[in-house]
């Protein structure tokens, strides 16, 4: 590997990481195909204050805390207005995804108890508690209304349910009732280290829009709409059509993400009824296909998703083949170097040819160092002299860059690898901790990651390996080279996840052999 192919990789790191940190400023609409004029950007109308808000109000009121157990999933209800605050993912490291007041109707006027505690004797016998269904009821029984909120499991589908909402009119009176619904609340705030990965996915009936929660927007005649995080994502779709979506700032670190369906006119002692289907699980296209295809859009990788996706389906055939994923990591990065192979050796080719002319280089160098324009005349009559392309290697390198992004955003985000052991490493969507310090190193922290050392380490002997000989400023600069980019690659690479890491490495140690291989042939 040349210096320049090390150079244009790592300023390429550089641009990828630029960009993350850059894009949580900006309101992307990943779907090239769909232009950002198409979407609505607007303050948006709701009832205020939330019931968050209204909860806050009531300071003697402690909220009761109701947990359902669905399969791998823990889900933490709150009573008093009817919401899921959080779930727990137990079959990955217990990780917790926080919706605040996911589910809750926007009306701070409402306080709902849980079903066996009221009496709902007045409600109409379709939406009364079944013992073969497996639900949770809420109910809220006021003055002119009463609505019950039912939280129906399946039994064959472990991430998906159904929200019911049974409405009736109890007054004299007709009553317009509105239903604005929230799916949950992004926290943008810098304690939440993954924040860069929090996004919003709308689906109306011709588009898909991923935006990145931190503008205000509505879109009216939605088929669903999306929340998510680096792994999870909260889906909730209305069985009905009429539903507009909406993105809300709360303030400079919180947005609230919604539903705001049709009003509903009720006469005096009718009654109706609104379903809607809901996922909370992980971003895996598999689940998400088996429940409903139209889902699966909700994951996204950016620019090269396309690529990103085919990578990550090769990664679950691997997986399937040798039941590990670490081994399934080395499997793909066998793989796909052996597919970029014919460009790799373009590009060594184009790089021996410009290094068998670097010695006439520097004497024309020498000869017209104070004449800058000459020097770049005689340069170029040199390359045409003996046919060499000074760009013939960046164009395998400008081929292999949307591979790279793509593996790069697929492993950063799959949580497949969530969890997931592989030798000393616990958790190959983490760095690899070998061990913890007691005290802070700097730059490096209190953690010590061995993968990136290592990888460092065969980067170096990798230089090694592809220096030729050299004189003068040429000479100088090869061994600088050769200490910096192993040390700045160990660093960029040094609080990525182990499965990244994992692939890199592999990817770089075929390369050295390949080196070596050729060296000894010599």
């Amino acid at each position: 590997m040349g210096k320049r192919y090390i150079l244009a990789i790592a300023l390429s790191f550089i641009i990828l990481l630029a960009w993350s940190a850059l894009v949580k400023k900006q309101y992307p609409v990943a779907n090239k195909e769909v232009a950002a004029s198409n979407i609505k950007s607007s303050a948006v109308v709701i009832p205020t204050p939330t019931p968050q808000q209204a909860i806050e109000q009531l300071p003697s009121v402690e909220l009761r805390v109701i947990e359902h157990t669905k399969g791998n999933e823990k889900i933490i209800f709150t009573e008093e207005n009817a919401a899921i605050r959080e779930i727990i993912f137990n079959q990955h490291q217990q990780h917790r995804f926080p919706l605040k007041y996911g589910f809750a109707i926007d009306d701070p006027s409402l306080q709902f108890k849980e079903m066996s505690s009221l009496d709902i004797s007045n409600l109409d016998s379709s939406s009364k508690m079944s013992n073969l269904e497996n639900k949770i009821r809420f109910v809220h029984s006021g003055k002119d209304k009463k609505i019950a909120k039912d939280f129906i499991f399946s039994n064959e589908q472990e991430y998906d349910f159904w929200l019911r909402i049974h409405l009736q009119n109890v007054s004299s009176e007709t009553q317009n009732i509105s239903l604005p619904i929230i799916l949950g609340v992004l926290d943008f705030t810098p304690n939440n280290l993954n924040n860069r990965f929090l996004g919003v996915v709308l689906k109306t009936k011709d588009q898909i829009f991923h935006l990145n929660g931190r503008k205000e927007v509505t879109e009216e005649a939605i088929e669903f709409i999306a929340l998510r995080d680096k792994y999870f994502c909260a889906l909730i779709e209305p069985e009905s059509t009429g539903c507009s979506a909406y993105i809300r700032k709360l303030d400079a670190r919180e947005s609230e993400v919604g539903l705001i369906c049709e009003k509903i006119m009720l006469a005096p002692g009718e009654h109706t009824e609104k379903k809607f289907h809901i996922y909370l699980g992980p971003q895996d296209v598999r689940l998400m296909n088996n429940i409903k295809p139209a889902w699966a859009a909700v994951i996204h990788y950016g620019m090269f998703d396309f690529i990103s996706q085919i990578l990550l389906q090769m990664l679950a055939f691997f997986y399937a083949l040798v039941h590990n994923w670490g081994w399934a990591i080395i499997i793909l990065s066998v793989v796909v170097y052996l597919i970029l192979f014919p460009l790799t050796l373009k590009q060594m080719k184009s790089m021996k040819e410009m290094q068998a002319l670097q010695p006439r280089i520097e004497e024309l160098r020498k000869t017209y160092k104070d004449n800058p324009q000459k020097l770049n005349k005689e340069i170029m009559e040199l390359y045409r002299e003996h046919k060499v392309n000074p760009f013939g290697g960046c164009l395998p390198l400008i081929l292999q860059m949307p591979i790279f992004f793509g593996l790069y955003q697929a492993l950063m985000r799959s949580v497949a690898l969530k969890g997931a052991k592989f030798l000393w490493i616990k958790d190959l969507s983490e760095p690899d901790r070998l061990f913890m310090l007691p005290n802070s190193l700097p730059i490096l922290g209190n953690e010590i990651n061995i993968l990136p050392i290592i990888m460092a380490i065969g980067m170096f002997f990798q230089q090694k390996l592809s220096m030729v000989p050299a004189g003068g400023s040429s000479a100088e600069q090869q061994k600088m080279m050769m200490i910096i980019f192993p040390i700045m690659f160990g660093l960029i690479f040094y609080r990525m996840p182990s499965g990244l890491v994992l692939y890199w490495f592999i990817n770089s140690a075929l390369m050295t052999a390949y080196q070596f291989y050729i060296r000894r042939a010599k």
